[in-house]
């Protein structure tokens, strides 16, 4: 069984995972989604989302932007990062199943994030 946890912006991958809406939260077993939930996003503290993501066990967050510190807080929690990533959330999701989303390794340096962040495929 693994977790995904998806920035989600109302159905779509949130161009930044740090101000999102929440997190809809996808369990996976071998090659099928066979439950979601939806998580708050508990607010956008530095260094508090990989962490308490990790609590909920979640294995790779999937993101259309990150920062560098953020990013790298996910590996040391052991959560994979996937980022540059748009569209809807199922899709995105499946498309991780069948391992034909790859990340882009982009990294936001600006926090205005209007248009700026998760542009890439």
């Amino acid at each position: 069984m693994m977790k995904v946890a998806v920035a989600n912006e109302q159905g779509k991958v949130s161009g930044h995972f740090g101000h999102c809406l929440g997190f809809q939260i996808y369990e996976i077993d071998g090659e099928q989604i066979v439950g979601n939930i939806f998580l708050e996003n508990p607010g956008h503290k530095p260094g508090f989302l990989p962490q308490f993501l990790s609590e909920q066990g979640v294995d790779v967050i999937i993101a259309g932007g990150m920062g560098e510190r953020a990013q790298n807080l996910f590996k040391e929690n052991d959560i994979d990062v996937v980022v540059g990533v748009t569209g809807e959330l199922q899709r995105a999701v499946e498309s991780f199943i069948e391992g034909k989303l790859e990340s882009t390794f982009s990294v936001c340096r600006e926090h205005q994030h209007h248009g700026t962040c998760g542009e890439h495929r």
